[in-house]
């Protein structure tokens, strides 16, 4: 045995022990893990949006983040897709996931719900609960009930099975049941009331042996402990003064829905966030979403969630370091962790200074240590403070100063040191174009109104379809003696699903989507013939909603109509309780066109780069390609498609919409972080296709050929597809004096090119960085000499490392004095 391999046994050894929680206890001030009183910083990761292969990368450098711990949801409509029938098989494997967390020497809070939200299509329930007699959800329902303990109690014993929980001496310290049920409770009345101390007493009577939580819950009945989602939690304050602060969703950004733009929330405010929290008595900080990931499949809810679920989180949907997100939190974390042991074991003091400046002061009352937090809550005024014997401290707007030892400026979360990261998408191969054959969705037996049940109404489409599909059919015949009447007709049809396509005697007459996912009304001159006349009418949902009072209740489809033909002098015949045929699905789905195998009696037909059903809706492509070389991830641009679904060797990787394209207004090149977020603030992607390039996991890569497969509903033009890969372009950083400069090339590349280096007082910003009045005329050199070559390197930035001895400055006679102006400063733009 070599002493090298001990020393790695010893090591790991040494990481999973870190992770064997024992006893997990609390207080106001802290959680108590082995008796050990701690501050938790966590980051929620969701283990079904990305692959299993993923999971280690992601983990690893959420802990190289700084998180303590890792939180999920457990996904019910996932591990119980039939009543009965469980899947925890590849990206379900949940108790794999927390393993892979336990062996990083990492905690785990696990959200069983099991309503999750999530942005997750009906909110995480399977469609068979909602199709089951007498049941209402979320409610004081038998029924419910019932169904909701027996998939909470076979998570808990799988999770026991595993010895997962602390005190089994695995890494999970929280457990979570039900989800921000009290952000719409008043709509359920005392039934409602009911239910969550049912919740309560049930998840008790499970016996973890970890406290539970619930979050958004004001009236949580004890010992559960209640806890804060939002931008901000810095105010809340839990419902029993011996609970800990816990802020369980931090929203470090926003989701995205088709016709929008792409919301970012600003690493400043993001950190500011963070600090007021603990500067107000925190104990536990969750962000939401630490990494987003994908919506593979149908798994995107709203309606109209994006496929990506990037959330601007500090690991992008690829799993690469979303910068400078990712570096100024790690680094906020370190700053925080400073003061641990006295943030959780001392007495707290609130000082205003007046100018919405207040200075916090924690104090060990045994050691006579402190920490101190110098918060200036305004929106637009900088403030200069001088703390006399502490110090001088110069603090931006709407930032948060962290003190070591009240007396040391160890961070500022308005001050970024850490690097900016430009990614790009790109191909190193030799591009090639696609070969793509055809072939178009069956429907003839659709265009002949002959479906597979029938009823006298217009029924609701998610009862029918049971999620299987996001399509279906409706279809009837109407009788017409007079032409002159009908021959230019209107079909009208109020409808309640997101899309729709019409039909009128196996003609197309018309295609309308709703704007925002809220239903609409179609119209559309049709002429009838005399005699039997079909109409076919294809509906089609994009995600079933997942938050809301009774959400499981809003309808779906062409649910109740109406549907008329209205003619001439404005006679209208309603077709709503004619007798209509019903089918779900497509046949295309039903024949499986997407398997990488030709399904059996389907011709593929050839053709060029521009094959001749171009432009023409309801219809299946496929083309064959080679993996991209490498190890960067992969995406498919699928700019110049209209909406659709895409599959690759079989692996449907989510809706596509490209044709769906954000607002012209409302976006900016610059983002000021002063003042509270929202998510329409600091939009990014005016006048573009919400989503254009989706993730495609190497580990759903052959590495001889592989199959693309399109279902194209709208009419696209598939020509400029083309696979790519996402890597870091430019990276840039601009760190003040006293901290540490860090450049990093992802992916292996090495630091190519200093393309700007500028010690002193640089202007401009990453992109557009322009020496200021003052530089270190070895400034580049200094930097190349550290820099290229090397995937990453750092120096301390000081005034000594670019061989300035005495004052800096036009007149050398700079020195710090507190005040950010006389820093020196260094700005880096580099490639990889």
């Amino acid at each position: 045995m070599s002493s090298s391999w001990f020393k790695t046994l010893l090591l790991s050894l040494a990481l999973l022990g870190s992770c064997l929680a024992g006893e997990v206890t609390y207080d106001s001030k802290a959680l108590i893990i082995n008796g050990e009183r701690r501050i938790i910083f966590s980051g929620s990761i969701h283990y079904p949006r990305s692959t299993a292969e993923m999971w280690p990368d992601i983990i690893q450098k959420a802990k190289d983040g700084g998180l303590d711990a890792i939180e999920t949801y457990i996904f019910w409509d996932r591990h119980e897709p039939v009543r009965r029938q469980y899947d925890f098989s590849g990206n379900l494997d949940f108790i794999k996931f927390f393993k892979l967390i336990q062996e990083a020497g990492l905690y785990a809070i696990l959200r069983i719900g099991p309503y999750v939200c999530a942005e997750w299509n009906y909110g995480g329930f399977p469609m068979w609960l909602h199709n089951m007699p007498g049941i209402e959800l979320r409610t004081n329902n038998p029924i419910y009930k019932n169904e909701m303990q027996v998939f909470t109690t076979k998570i808990v014993n799988m999770a026991k099975e595993a010895n997962l929980f602390a005190s089994q001496g695995g890494p999970v310290i929280l457990a979570q049941i039900e989800n921000e049920f009290g952000n719409v409770m008043w709509n359920y009345g005392d039934a409602g009331k009911a239910y969550v101390k049912w919740c309560a007493q049930m998840a008790l009577a499970q016996n973890i042996g970890v406290p539970w939580i619930m979050c958004q819950q004001s009236d949580a009945p004890q010992p559960i402990i209640n806890t804060c989602n939002n931008y901000y939690c810095d105010d809340f304050t839990p419902n029993n003064p011996k609970s800990p602060k816990m802020f369980t969703e931090n929203w470090i950004g926003w989701f995205q829905k088709w016709g929008e733009r792409v919301p970012h929330r600003s690493a400043e405010d993001s950190a500011f966030s963070v600090a007021r929290f603990f500067q107000k008595g925190g104990v536990l900080n969750n962000y939401y979403m630490y990494h987003g990931g994908t919506n593979f499949g149908r798994t995107s809810g709203g309606p109209y969630v994006t496929t990506s679920y990037e959330y601007d989180a500090p690991l992008d949907e690829y799993g690469n370091l979303n910068q400078p997100k990712w570096g100024h939190l790690k680094n906020l974390h370190e700053a925080i962790k400073l003061g641990e042991k006295i943030l959780t074991n001392s007495t707290r003091t609130d000082r205003d200074i007046g100018n919405q400046v207040t200075l916090t002061t924690y104090t060990n009352n045994a050691t006579k240590e402190r920490f101190c937090f110098l918060s200036n809550v305004a929106e637009n005024k900088d403030a200069k403070i001088d703390l006399q014997q502490d110090g001088s401290y110069y603090v931006p707007a709407w930032s948060v100063t962290i003190l070591e030892g009240c007396s040391k400026e160890v961070f500022n979360t308005a001050k970024v040191n850490s690097q900016t990261s430009i990614m790009v998408k790109k191909n190193d191969d030799e591009p090639s174009k696609l070969t793509w054959s055809w072939t178009p969705e069956a429907m003839k037996d659709t265009l002949k109104g002959q479906g597979e049940f029938n009823a006298h109404q217009l029924l609701e489409q998610k009862d029918f379809t049971v999620d299987a599909s996001d399509y279906l059919w409706y279809m009837t015949s109407v009788d017409i003696n007079d032409t002159s009447i009908w021959n230019n007709a209107t079909l009208h049809v109020i409808t309640k699903g997101h899309t729709l396509h019409a039909y009128v005697n196996k003609k197309r007459v018309g295609y309308q989507f709703s704007q925002w996912g809220n239903g609409f009304t179609f119209e559309r001159n049709v002429s009838l013939k005399k005699g039997t006349n079909i109409i076919t009418l294809l509906s089609v949902t994009v995600g079933l909603p997942n938050y809301g009072d009774w959400f499981d209740k809003i309808k779906t489809g062409i649910a109740g109509g109406p549907v008329q033909l209205v003619g001439k002098n404005n006679g209208t015949i309603d077709l709503s309780n004619n007798l209509w045929s019903y089918k779900v699905g497509l046949n295309g789905e039903k024949k499986r066109l997407y398997d990488s195998q030709p399904g059996l009696g389907v011709s593929w037909r050839k053709g060029s780069s521009k094959p001749h059903r171009v432009g023409r809706p309801m219809t299946w492509y496929k083309a064959y390609f080679n993996a991209p070389s490498g190890t960067n991830p992969v995406v498919v641009d699928l700019q110049g498609l209209g909406k659709g679904f895409a599959w690759v060797n079989g692996h449907n990787i989510g809706r596509y919409w490209p044709s769906m394209v954000a607002s012209t207004n409302g976006c900016s090149g610059t983002c000021d972080y002063r003042g509270k977020y929202r998510k329409e603030k600091c939009n990014t992607g005016c006048g573009n296709p919400s989503q254009r390039w989706y993730h495609v996991p190497r580990s759903f890569l052959n590495k001889d050929k592989n199959t693309l497969v399109l279902f194209e509903e709208e009419g696209g033009n598939p020509k400029n597809v083309s696979f790519q890969t996402v890597t870091t372009g430019t990276i840039c950083a601009h760190v003040y004096e006293g901290a540490l400069l860090e450049l990093s090339c992802q992916g292996g590349k090495v630091i190519s090119e200093i393309q700007f280096a500028s010690f002193g007082y640089p202007e401009g910003a990453c992109g557009s960085f322009k020496i200021g009045s003052w530089q270190a005329t070895n400034s580049k050199s200094v930097v190349e000499a550290a820099c290229i070559g090397r995937e990453r390197c750092g120096f301390l930035v000081t005034k000594e490392a670019f061989g300035i001895k005495d004052g800096y400055g036009p007149n050398k006679t700079k020195t710090i004095t507190g005040n950010d102006n006389d820093l020196g400063r260094l700005a880096v733009q580099a490639t990889c």
